[in-house]
């Protein structure tokens, strides 16, 4: 079950983190996973040598999905070179905190520069190659914060949510075409962001997870590869909520 050989997987900001997690995942599943960064070319290099490591195939992709001109155009190039792009995972994101008095215009602009323009740029070149084969999925990662909210992160909070419009309004567009569009919305997973949480604050989060710990992103790329399977072929416009039970 879940395999994708033959597939041709595009992950954007998939050098560290939740997004180092879904390459290895899908790879692991059969798929040729294209490995998108911005700076970190060295991390997004170890990504590769990891799959291939483990017998799986990969290459890197470096642009900014921030420039939504560029974006178009390296995952259009991307599906032409391999004249296919059968998966999207539209991972690349920042978290720029601050309460609404305080919250700058600039910090405005790059969140949604990147989270949200930067995600509808990847998705309108994917869906258009996605389009001429008449399959295909696109998985928009949105955040827990994006339904319950989190003092501190109206912006983030702001652009994940708009992703949740994004997944309902394209999979009404486009499942027609045998295009699904899904999004994953991770509660508090083990990163890098994480790790830096002093364990006071720590101890705090877990004991608002039912289920009692931080999660990881081995458990978030699971639903992806789920989502990006061909046994999902009848899900589309949901959320899929890797939470802990933080928020149901």
């Amino acid at each position: 079950m879940f395999s994708l050989n033959e597939k041709v997987a595009l992950v954007t900001g998939g050098s560290r983190g939740i997004g180092r997690a879904i390459c290895e995942t899908l790879a692991a599943q059969g798929a040729h996973v294209v490995v998108n960064y911005v700076r970190g070319e060295a991390a997004a290099r170890e990504v590769v040598l990891a799959i291939e490591a483990r017998g799986g195939t990969a290459e890197i992709a470096g642009f900014d999905v921030s420039d939504m001109k560029v974006a178009e155009e390296s995952v259009a190039a991307i599906a032409k070179k391999h004249g296919r792009l059968d998966i999207l995972v539209a991972n690349a994101g920042v978290a720029v905190d601050g309460l609404l008095l305080r919250v700058k215009e600039d910090d405005l602009d790059q969140l949604f520069a990147i989270n949200v323009k930067g995600s509808l740029g990847c998705a309108r070149a994917a869906i258009k190659t996605m389009m001429r084969a008449k399959c295909g999925r696109v998985i928009f990662l949105s955040s827990v914060v994006a339904e319950m909210g989190n003092a501190g992160q109206v912006g983030y909070a702001a652009s994940k949510a708009a992703l949740l419009g994004v997944t309902k309004t394209l999979a009404r567009e486009y499942a027609s075409r045998g295009i699904t569009v899904n999004a994953v919305a991770p509660g508090f997973i083990e990163t890098d962001m994480t790790a830096a949480i002093a364990e006071p604050a720590r101890v705090e989060l877990q004991k608002a997870i039912p289920l009692g710990r931080i999660g990881t992103t081995a458990e978030v790329a699971a639903a992806v590869a789920f989502l990006a399977s061909d046994e999902a072929a009848y899900i589309t416009g949901q959320t899929l909520r890797v939470n802990g039970g933080m928020y149901v």
